[in-house]
């Protein structure tokens, strides 16, 4: 297993729309087991493919306290099931340092196929509810910046910018 870079906002990249994962191998298996131990080491709870330079529908999610339930979510998509919103302050490993507040769903039924492409269906709520929607926009090419204002998000562009030179 190896880490794997995250891209950072603005890279445009992170912009592009995800395509449906067709191959189930032994390179998909690596690259999701890569994608968990990125996730791990940068102490997030969510990974899209989309994040690691990789353009397909695939997330993976570790919501636990102990880090010990991953759950790997592949060409996912999602329905509400309850239209009442709830307010997480949410944060990105490609928006690192910032958390701003945004509403979602509360309640989604997400259909996905698991690692050895497999179907299957759950509710979430909750955290785990937020993170998959989350992720699945990173899948579509938005960021949870978009959610902002755009005063907000220029500010965290610049931010980063700067960051991004100081570091180059």
């Amino acid at each position: 297993m190896s880490l794997l870079p995250i891209l950072e906002f603005p890279d445009p990249r992170l912009r592009k729309i995800a395509g449906p994962v067709s191959v189930f191998d032994e390179k998909l298996e690596a690259l999701i087991d890569d994608m968990f131990e990125t996730m791990y080491d940068a102490q997030g709870i969510g990974l899209a493919a989309t994040q690691v330079d990789v353009h397909k529908r695939l997330l993976v999610i570790d919501v636990s306290e102990n880090k010990d339930s991953p759950l790997t979510f592949i060409n996912p998509e999602f329905e509400i099931i309850e239209d009442e919103l709830s307010e997480y302050d949410e944060g990105c490993l490609s928006v690192p340092g910032f958390y701003e507040t945004v509403s979602r769903p509360q309640r989604i039924r997400v259909r996905a196929q698991d690692r050895a492409g497999q179907a299957f269906e759950m509710e979430a709520d909750g955290i785990l509810a937020v993170c998959i929607q989350h992720e699945i926009d990173h899948l579509e090419g938005k960021l949870f910046v978009d959610y902002l204002s755009s005063l907000k998000r220029q500010r965290i562009r610049k931010k980063l910018e700067k960051e991004h030179k100081k570091s180059a």
